[in-house]
């Protein structure tokens, strides 16, 4: 299994093609803001941008905001001279995204709860798993989308599929979870498992997995926190500029 330092190099350097700035940046003092101009750098995750883009991310330190100008003209105006709360609270942010990343020092196997079967999906294979109700938001099911599952872990009772957890392939080294348990079959340590089980999947095949979580789902956060994750970075959920591009027109 990787280093934690190793994990983190990947991490901040897949950022760092994403925002359009630098592993220094990432890093610099606390509260000290870096503006960069939003750009589609060879290697981007393939996130859906439109004509006017906004993006800020911290991981603990400084912040770093990438956006296109119009957009970083309003930043700029609005964070000088703020602290990192305080920007973060900006009336054009509209909640915040927590990436979650494992703890490679302590993240440890867990058992499987009883009294149901697991299997390991890869690849083609995923097509099987397409359209079945209740797992939207574990597998990506549009073969047009810019990334797809690539590796899901099956929680099954009496043949049924009652759990899944999917990991989509962003970016080459870093994959993104999507889980789902049906509600029968809820707090009964299911999706710590299928997390867990997921995970040391996606480390054995020399990647990383990103366990994404708007800030305001707590039961989300706990099943990170059983795992053995631990919040890494922090990015804007979504964002509304309309009054302050009007205002700056």
């Amino acid at each position: 299994m990787m280093l934690h330092k190793e994990m983190i190099h990947i991490v901040q350097t897949q950022l760092a093609i994403d925002l359009n700035c630098t592993i220094d940046d990432l890093n610099r003092e606390k509260d000290s803001v870096i503006f960069v101009a939003a750009k589609e750098n060879p290697g981007r995750r393939p996130y859906p941008r439109k004509e006017r883009y906004f993006e800020i991310l911290s991981m603990g330190k400084s912040i770093v905001v990438s956006a296109t100008p119009e957009r970083l003209s309003i930043a700029k105006a609005q964070m000088q001279g703020k602290d990192r709360d305080s920007i973060f609270s900006l009336p054009f942010i509209k909640g915040l995204y927590l990436h979650f990343l494992p703890d490679l020092k302590k993240i440890q196997p867990m058992s499987p709860p009883e009294h149901f079967s697991y299997e390991v999906v890869e690849n083609e294979e995923i097509s099987g798993l397409l359209g079945i109700e209740g797992f939207e938001d574990a597998i990506i099911s549009d073969r047009n989308h810019p990334y797809q599952t690539v590796l899901v872990v099956l929680a099954k009772k009496n043949g049924k599929i009652v759990g899944m957890v999917g990991a989509s392939n962003v970016c080459a080294k870093m994959w993104q979870l999507g889980l789902e348990v049906l509600p029968e079959y809820r707090h009964l340590g299911l999706a710590t498992y299928l997390v867990n089980r997921i995970t040391f999947e996606i480390l054995k095949r020399g990647c990383i997995p990103l366990y994404d979580v708007i800030s305001s789902n707590i039961a989300s956060q706990r099943v990170a926190y059983r795992v053995g994750y631990y919040p890494a970075f922090v990015t804007d959920w979504r964002c509304d500029f309309k009054d302050f591009e009007t205002l700056s027109n």
